[in-house]
């Protein structure tokens, strides 16, 4: 028997896309009124929703900025540790093809966990605003899981919570059965309102759909158990043999996940969240992202300084 017991779930963050889409570590952006950025209040949720530590994922390149200008700040909050995601590190019998620049996607950086991460865990991003009731739903459901494997969970958020008002997103809808298990998860492009006010996103034929305000859609909010590390390894030779010569390709959560549910290994729980995701997907979208951390100041759900 398995026993977590007593131990808080850890919270591994995503954050090795970080030096590259922006130069440096530019979306480590102050949108708070003293800076703060949108992972801080992540942490800051983490921490009072009941996870024991975090793990970032990061890439070596960045490592002395990262610690200089994100890790200081956490260190007296809470255990921190950062692991590496590089291009070469593929299982042995593989090697890298020359045409590869592009990471090998969100399930190759969780695969950087497996030495830190002995207890449930949590997957995030790092630039997205995930909002403190889903933290806290999620850190409970992880720490029911004492002696547990192969009974994982994500946060589901309502469609209409997560769009952007400046143009298309891409989502990962999910199909859930009666127990609210999740059957799979389907990537839908180009997904906005209308201005009739109804969603709508293009399908395979490039049509438009609608789709339901209410739709549990899946923002990378994870829930796993340190097995998931040994089928993320089998899983990755698996997509290697096909993929490797591929520089296009990504190895995502949803993949693994589809197929350990397709093979009946694992099951995975839908958990409703009211939280709004927000997200600086357009540059465009900053302003409003501002607006909302400040609502959210002035309605007391965080203080007006994240770290004294």
């Amino acid at each position: 028997m398995l026993s977590y017991h007593n131990m808080k779930p850890a919270l591994l963050v995503l954050a090795a896309g970080m030096g590259s889409r922006y130069g440096g570590l530019k979306q480590l952006d102050g949108l708070g009124p003293n800076g703060e950025t949108i992972m801080d209040y992540s942490i800051f949720d983490a921490v009072r929703g009941g996870f024991g530590k975090v793990v970032f994922v990061i890439r070596q390149s960045f490592e002395a900025d990262f610690r200089e200008k994100i890790l200081k700040k956490y260190k007296h909050i809470i255990p921190v540790e950062v692991v590496f995601q590089e291009l070469d590190q593929l299982p042995e019998g593989f090697c890298l093809d020359k045409e590869r620049v592009k990471p090998w996607g969100t399930n190759h950086a969780v695969m950087r966990g497996k030495e830190v991460v002995k207890e449930p865990f949590a997957v995030i991003n790092a630039d997205d605003f995930y909002g403190k009731e889903s933290f806290k739903i999620l850190a409970d459901y992880l720490i029911s899981l004492d002696g547990k494997q192969n009974d994982y969970c994500m946060i589901g958020y309502c469609l209409g919570n997560t769009l952007s008002e400046s143009g298309s997103v891409a989502r990962g809808i999910c199909e859930k059965d009666k127990n609210d298990y999740l059957a799979s998860i389907i990537e839908r492009t180009y997904i906005m309102r209308n201005p009739d006010g109804n969603i709508e996103y293009k399908d395979e034929k490039n049509e438009l759909q609608t789709i339901g305000e209410n739709i549990p859609v899946s923002m990378n909010m994870w829930g796993f158990t340190p097995e998931y590390f040994n089928y993320s390894n089998e899983q990755f030779i698996h997509f290697l043999a096909n993929n490797q010569h591929n520089p296009k390709a990504e190895f995502f959560i949803p993949l693994v996940v589809n197929n350990l549910i397709a093979a009946g290994k694992i099951r995975v729980k839908v958990l409703n969240t009211p939280s709004k995701w927000f997200g600086v997907t357009y540059a465009e979208d900053r302003p409003t992202v501002i607006a909302k951390i400040r609502e959210l100041i002035d309605k007391g759900e965080y203080p007006e300084k994240l770290w004294n």
